[in-house]
């Protein structure tokens, strides 16, 4: 915690700035909940200064009334919150911001002190809680870093000999054709030569892979007879659907492998870390995650929570509870979480090193999150879902640190807009869009996909009316399973446009999957090796003036769902291409790169002879100022 010594012409200069904009209330380090939370530092006599606790605060800009706006500033600082701060119907038309040029940290968690060696390596810190089963968390940050968890294997993934071979027909066709069973769903069989008497079922978790999805289990038993794990919750799918057999073990001590890895050791009630070299355990900033989220808006549909605003605060440490995260690992809360609530704002967040999803909203009406930075996240960066949603000018990068079905931005509802973001290194889909009429325009995606599979840099499914236009992906390594892909219309995707975007270095530029009458058009795909355009399932797209650019082969999968095709150039150096439209130019482009992102053509191309527009996505990615 820091303390603040202002003079009275900087308390008089910041009390100025803010004048006129309703009533204001101060929040600080160094306040006192028995004082009016009206002056932004203690006065000389300390009978009045700051509140001490956001809910103080938040208490007294309810008894002004929700009709006029309120706002309270709070001081530089770190701020441990026990319990969330909670914003419904009554908190209307409130803001909370940080004071201006102040650095303001909320914590979701308590600082560990008290630490004692531990062997010749570890150190321990005693958490009664945890023996007793009123506290368990699964992330750990340390001097602002989100821990390694200790983890077996050291590296890659144990292979499990569990097998379901029921055939999954789909979502549309309502899953696997026979419901797997509560045994199936809780049983893994291990190969002996990978766990033995060593595994600790007290605190053993596993992470299940699965396709597109993970699932994370206790352990609630272990027979070393039939050589048969028994999960303490349900996986999401059985171990072994879709031919995936991968899986690792977390938290116990054999995991430890290297420095700055943990484990919390629940039958002892202590938490053991292996310091990093020259880390000093006697004063290292250690917190623990007490609570899944910090600021809760909290509308209900009778009722919702309207015109609050979140300015410049930073967030960090959450939990998450032991539960299989489903697709996107969508079940877990956020660190700002929002329900019902109505023209709500979320300007110049940064969230990190949190345990669930950074900013989560459901529904919700014209929710703004602009100009946020989301990072080090557990699961998601940042999900919307209702109606008219603005996702603008966002940095969200290495998301997914526990749970790698994680999205980078995810929006769900209606006419949402996904405008100007920057989102790169995501173990799975960059940005995922269901629902109608959404704008996914101007993106700058990099190296997603890092992990899972069956996913994209953009991937829509159940929609309808869905813009992708401007985009810039670049950069995504197939690692098998059911691929990886720069632009996929999945399921149910009907009435999309794909037009203007660019993808460097994606072998599978364009997928599509039971989706029909869409349109691609004016887009470049330059891949460094093979490129393939897919459309299993699918049927009556128009593809219209693409290049497509490979130096290795160039193949399209069912062709004929491709029902209008003109004015296209595919370009080979092997010159192999396979299942084009007859109509297509097979011919070098001549490109001319302005710049990233920037082609142009020159003048005797054969893309000028067929009106095929020049690309420019230079400006895809996250705008500076505060975007609109």
């Amino acid at each position: 915690m820091r303390s603040f010594r202002l003079t009275s012409t900087v308390c008089l200069l910041l009390t100025y700035s803010i004048a006129g904009q309703g009533a204001e209330l101060y929040v600080g380090p160094n306040g006192n909940d028995a004082w009016s939370g009206k002056l932004p530092a203690p006065n000389e006599s300390r009978t009045d200064g700051p509140f001490a606790t956001f809910d103080a605060a938040r208490n007294a800009a309810r008894s002004l009334g929700a009709k006029k706006p309120r706002r309270i500033l709070v001081r530089g600082g770190k701020y441990s919150l026990g319990r969330p701060l909670v914003l419904d119907a009554r908190d209307s038309q409130l803001t909370i911001e940080a004071a201006p040029g102040e650095k303001v940290v909320l914590y979701g968690g308590r600082k560990l002190t008290g630490w004692t060696p531990d062997g010749e390596r570890f150190w321990a810190v005693r958490l009664p809680e945890v023996s007793a089963r009123r506290w368990d968390f699964r992330m750990l940050v340390v001097n602002g870093r989100f821990c390694k968890r200790a983890r077996a294997p050291k590296t890659g993934y144990f292979t499990h000999l569990s097998e379901f071979k029921v055939p999954w027909m789909s979502t549309t066709g309502g899953g696997w054709r026979r419901k797997p069973t509560h045994e199936e769903l809780t049983t893994l069989k291990y190969r002996t030569e990978d766990l033995g008497p060593w595994l600790d079922v007290a605190n053993a978790e596993l992470t299940v892979y699965h396709m597109w999805d993970e699932s994370g289990v206790g352990v609630a038993s272990m027979n070393e007879t039939t050589h048969t794990l028994t999960f303490s919750n349900p996986a999401g799918h059985p171990p072994g659907a879709f031919g995936v057999k991968k899986y690792i073990v977390w938290n116990v001590r054999q995991g430890m492998n290297e420095a700055g890895q943990w484990y919390l050791d629940r039958t002892e009630g202590k938490l053991v870390y292996w310091p990093l070299p020259g880390e000093d355990m006697t004063s290292a900033e250690v917190i623990a995650p007490t609570i899944e989220s910090i600021i809760k808006l909290q509308g209900t549909k009778q009722r919702p929570v309207s015109g609050v605003t979140l300015r410049g605060l930073t967030l960090s440490v959450t939990n998450t509870p032991l539960i299989a995260g489903g697709f996107g690992a969508l079940r877990f809360d956020g660190a700002v979480s929002a329900a019902f609530a109505h023209d709500c704002s979320l300007l110049n967040l940064t969230v990190v090193n949190v345990g669930g999803q950074g900013i989560k909203g459901r529904d919700c009406t014209f929710l703004s999150v602009r100009n946020c930075e989301v990072s080090d996240t557990g699961a998601c960066g940042i999900i919307v879902q209702g109606a008219d949603a603005l996702v603008a000018d966002n940095h969200v990068f290495d998301v997914g640190v526990l749970y790698p079905s994680a999205i980078g931005i995810r929006c769900g509802g209606k006419r949402g807009r996904v405008t100007h973001n920057e989102v790169h290194d995501t173990p799975y889909s960059a940005i995922n869009c269901g629902g109608d009429g959404h704008r996914i325009e101007s993106n700058l995606i990099y190296r997603p996909m890092k992990e899972l599979h069956d996913g994209a840099g953009i991937y829509i499914g159940f929609c309808k009316g869905v813009i992708l236009r401007g985009n810039f992906i670049h950069d995504i390594v197939d690692t098998g399973g059911y691929g990886a892909s720069a632009y996929y219309l999945d399921e149910q995707a009907r009435e999309c446009l794909v037009e203007g975007n660019l993808s460097l270095r994606v072998v599978r530029p364009s997928h599509n999957h039971m989706a029909e009458n869409n349109i691609i058009r004016n887009n470049v795909f330059i891949s460094d090796g093979d490129a393939t355009l897919t459309f299993p399932k699918s049927s009556r797209y128009r593809f219209e003036k693409n290049v497509i650019y490979a130096k290795g082969k160039i193949v399209v999968s069912n062709p004929a769902a491709i029902t209008v095709s003109s004015g296209n150039i595919f370009f080979s150096e092997r010159g192999a291409i396979e299942g084009a439209p007859p109509d297509t130019l097979r011919a070098e482009p001549l490109f001319i790169v302005v710049e990233k992102g920037h082609y142009r053509f020159a003048p005797e191309s054969p893309a000028l002879k067929l009106g095929i527009e020049p690309l420019d996505v230079s400006a895809a990615g996250r705008r500076r100022a505060d975007g609109e």
